[in-house]
């Protein structure tokens, strides 16, 4: 198996190049080939975790994202939540999450709990 650290901009291209080739024809499961794979993915993973790491968003940004792309409305919010003033004050980040509304928004809404646990950025 040709299998090499990713450790320069290189590596991460010679990484990507030999990836490619299993996203048109994937190989099947069990053999040679869908381990490379496999390792191949977890390396370009880690890599780009490393020097690429993008900042989960606060609880507040990802409502709104979630919001935005189910074309959900504030009403919406202040309906799983109980109250419309009590979704105004959390989307103009006056009032944080508790643990019952951050757990409705993940079980409802889907959205990772490890995100609507982080501080709220004041805005």
């Amino acid at each position: 198996m040709d299998i090499r650290s990713i450790k320069t901009e290189a590596d991460y291209d010679w990484a990507l190049k030999e990836i490619e080739q299993y996203f048109e024809h994937e190989p099947a499961a069990g053999t040679a080939e869908a381990d490379r794979f496999d390792v191949l993915a977890t390396l370009i993973d880690a890599y780009e975790a490393k020097h690429w790491h993008i900042e989960a968003p606060d609880p507040v940004s990802a409502i709104q994202e979630v919001m935005e792309r189910q074309n959900l409305k504030q009403a919406d919010l202040a309906r799983l939540l109980g109250s419309r003033s009590r979704a105004s004050e959390i989307l103009a980040r006056k009032r944080p999450l508790t643990m019952k509304q951050a757990w409705t928004l993940h079980e409802q809404w889907h959205i990772p709990a490890e995100v609507l646990l982080r501080p709220t950025v004041e805005g």
